[in-house]
């Protein structure tokens, strides 16, 4: 990097953050903080544990866009100044120092952006995920459980917690189902894009002719929604089904039918849940992931009524991500049409950057 390609990316991350200003809006947030902060201080405001969680936490969310929104201005505005002076007296030592840190800066500037991007009505929900191999048998639940264990990582990495809601192992590897709560902030903002059909292509290892195959799992996110979100469910339309939970022979589990599978007939969406003794108790869960499926397929018909487009089968020419491992290594996002050769990284959990690229790209 040059003086000059230096003195660009300051321009356009200025006024990137110009715009960022516009949407932050810093005066607002801190006199919005101020204003809760008066509420925390009077007595009366505790006596309604409901409402004081939930000034709380966006007070907490407020906090943490204000930090990062001065921590990335401030860092430009540094850079601006530096650059200028090591310019003016010819500090070449200082100004590679700057170019040195000019990834670093522009990353800074990239995840405010995308942090402003996670402010849906719902962004800052657990994410309930949902993932279901592809034909292909054995080959397409590995794929599942491959995916399942990416989650799995990324959620580690992140500090989250999991909660497994139903787990239904495959004949012979992999699984055949899987859903799950990812607990954390934002967990559903950014897993969001997750949605869709992905494509693996890999030699399989259970190939005794090590051929190169291709499966197709399908990812379903919905957030986690509160009991105060409006959504019908009629008894009428529903048809719940009880069973014997699957796992290792001997448990109290699989002696009761005390797991749950409630179809919701008019949409055709199916939850289950088998994680708990209780019956009751797994009858609650799979209505909390019902509630929640049936508010993302609402939004999701929404959205496809404006773009124009149906839902998709779990195969060919459907897929948001491909991932190939054979016979070259690459993830591509067909969303954001990036690509990346860290194939094994990102199938450990490393997905943010894939994750910011669609968030971005979807926003532009």
């Amino acid at each position: 990097m040059d003086a000059y390609e230096y003195s660009e990316l300051l321009k356009s991350l200025t006024t990137k953050m110009e715009n960022i200003r516009n949407i932050v809006k810093p005066d607002a947030i801190k006199a919005r903080l101020e204003e809760i902060e008066t509420l925390q201080q009077n007595p009366d405001f505790w006596s309604d544990a409901a409402n004081a969680g939930k000034v709380s936490q966006e007070k907490t969310r407020l906090e943490r866009v204000l930090e990062k929104y001065e921590n990335a201005q401030a860092a430009i505005d540094d850079a601006n100044d530096y650059f200028e002076l090591s310019k003016s007296e010819g500090d070449e030592e200082t100004l590679e120092m700057l170019y040195e840190d000019a990834e670093s800066l522009k990353e800074k500037t990239e995840a405010l952006e995308v942090q402003i991007m996670l402010s849906g009505d719902h962004d800052s929900n657990n994410a309930i995920v949902s993932i279901h191999p592809g034909a292909g048998g054995t080959e397409s639940q590995d794929w599942a459980s491959m995916l399942y264990r990416m989650y799995l990582r990324w959620a580690e990495r992140h500090g989250f917690k999991v909660e497994e809601l139903d787990y239904q192992a495959g004949d012979e590897a992999g699984i055949k189902d899987v859903s799950f709560i990812i607990k954390g902030e934002n967990a559903y903002g950014y897993l969001k894009v997750e949605n869709g059909i992905h494509r693996l292509v890999r030699i399989s290892p259970f190939d005794s002719n090590a051929k190169r195959h291709t499966s197709f799992s399908s990812v379903m996110v919905s957030p986690e929604i509160e009991d105060d979100i409006d959504i019908e469910i009629e008894d009428k339309d529903l048809r719940i089904d009880t069973y014997r939970a699957s796992g290792a022979g001997g448990q109290h589990v699989n002696k009761t039918e005390s797991a749950i599978r409630i179809t919701h007939e008019p949409t055709g969406i199916v939850v289950q849940c088998q994680n708990d003794r209780s019956q009751h108790k797994n009858k609650s869960a799979a209505m909390k992931m019902l509630k929640s499926r049936l508010y993302e397929y609402e939004m999701a018909k929404k959205q496809a009524e404006i773009d124009g487009v149906e839902k998709s089968d779990i195969g060919w020419g459907h897929q948001i991500r491909s991932y190939v491992m054979q016979p070259y290594q690459q993830v591509k996002d067909t969303r954001s049409n990036q690509a990346f050769s860290n194939v094994d990284a990102i199938l450990d959990g490393d997905i943010d950057k894939l994750l910011e690229g669609v968030l971005i790209s979807q926003a532009k």
